[in-house]
């Protein structure tokens, strides 16, 4: 009996790594909540399965100029985060919407824009690679560079297409007056932006993660709030020399985030902050990402927040996101089995009815198949006690340990 009950036990066991995972979830803060702007959490897995995560601290970069980017991290198998360290600092500017990636040389990279002037439109893209960030503290980089977004002439070609398409569908829009009045006018402010050589090598932004295709390729998702759209900065020899692709032209589609489909085409959702009704927006692109599809809608609902989207090991896509149209006070974790045609299930890490803000998440995959996510924690400022400065200690950033059974448990 004793071979036949350990091959029973064998089997049991495959099945349960396989098939039937124990659902789980663990989350934590990295820190106590502060009254300080703590927002934009980018994370990575290291090779030996240290966690780092990134984000941007400080005053509040629309009238301050104090804000940096910070960094904490949690060795494999530790119950807390190490104490937090400074990563990118530009005195007296706003650093700013940082993101993390871990390259297959197994370099680190940060990548974030510095405010030029308190306004997104002024935002000027860098990054640095570091090779020795196993260490306690911050990385020692090894390099450190401006990332220079170059959009070409057919940057203006593209853009005048989309003006021109767009003009020609609000003469039939059942938009209210003053609605297409302002459309009207975004729509020559972005003609005549798209002309200023200036103009549009400013303003480009990261948020998301960046792909790699084929092992040499590494694509950069970007965006502009001054053009309201989306663009993806491209090396193919690790940033010794970089490329855009054309714009992704749409009505506020903005954070674009990318995932790849089993025939190696490109998926990208984007942010919406365009005129109802509000979803995620949607591209797609079949020549490894240097022209995409016209931008739609996709079915998932979108208040106007960031939004990450990855593809699994085994075939399934996950997707973060604040899926309502209004609100994000509600964050949910979305899963597709189908390429994202379809959402089978889905489960919320937050749902606050008294109206927090749990939003700009960032989503990874681990070696060993969970899932982690960070996310900005601000909880509502209502009730809350005062520090005798009188400010409101409600924002920290949020870290999230799941696997996929308890997404899927949760759906049932």
């Amino acid at each position: 009996m004793r071979p036949i009950l350990l091959f029973l036990l064998a089997a049991l066991t495959a099945y349960t790594s396989h098939g039937a995972e124990k659902p789980f979830l663990r989350s934590e803060p990295l820190f106590p909540l502060e009254h300080w702007h703590n927002h934009a959490s980018s994370i990575v897995e290291a090779a030996n399965g240290d966690l780092l995560i990134c984000w941007f601290h400080g005053s509040g970069e629309r009238k301050a100029d104090d804000v940096v980017i910070e960094g904490a991290r949690k060795r494999r198998g530790a119950k807390g985060w190490s104490r937090r360290f400074l990563l990118a600092d530009t005195p007296g500017y706003p650093d700013t919407n940082c993101t993390f990636f871990i390259d297959p040389q197994g370099r680190l990279w940060l990548l974030w824009p510095t405010i030029l002037a308190n306004e997104w439109h002024t935002a000027l893209m860098k990054y640095r690679i570091s090779s020795d960030y196993f260490r306690d503290g911050p990385p020692r980089w090894e390099t450190s560079e401006v990332l220079h977004v170059t959009p070409g002439d057919s940057f203006v070609k593209t853009t005048d297409r989309f003006a021109a398409e767009f003009t020609e569908k609000l003469r039939t829009s059942t938009w209210p007056e003053e609605d297409r009045k302002e459309a009207a006018r975004s729509l020559s402010y972005l003609k005549t932006q798209a002309t200023d050589k200036l103009q549009r090598r400013l303003g480009w932004m990261t948020r998301a993660h960046p792909i790699v295709l084929g092992g040499t390729r590494m694509i950069v998702p970007l965006y502009s709030d001054g053009f309201s759209f989306s663009l993806m900065a491209i090396t193919d020899d690790w940033g010794k020399t970089w490329h855009t692709s054309e714009p992704l032209c749409g009505a506020g589609n903005i954070q674009p985030s990318i995932a790849l489909r089993r025939d190696g085409s490109l998926y990208c959702l984007m942010r919406d902050n365009g005129p109802p009704p509000h979803r995620l927006m949607q591209s797609e692109s079949r020549d490894r990402g240097e022209t995409w599809s016209p931008v739609t809608d996709s079915t998932i609902a979108n208040p106007g927040s960031g939004a990450e989207v990855i593809t699994l090991r085994n075939g399934h896509w996950a997707l973060i996101a604040n899926d309502q149209e209004q609100g994000r006070n509600r964050l949910t974790v979305l899963i597709s089995e189908d390429e994202g045609q379809t959402w089978k299930w889905r489960r919320s890490l937050e749902d606050d009815p008294k109206g927090g803000s749990y939003h700009y998440p960032t989503l990874i995959q681990a070696r060993d198949g969970s899932l982690h996510a960070s996310y900005s924690y601000h909880i509502s400022e209502k009730n809350l006690p005062k520090n005798a400065d009188g400010t409101v200690p409600h924002k920290t950033i949020q870290h999230a340990h799941f696997n996929e059974a308890w997404v899927i448990e949760g759906s049932r």
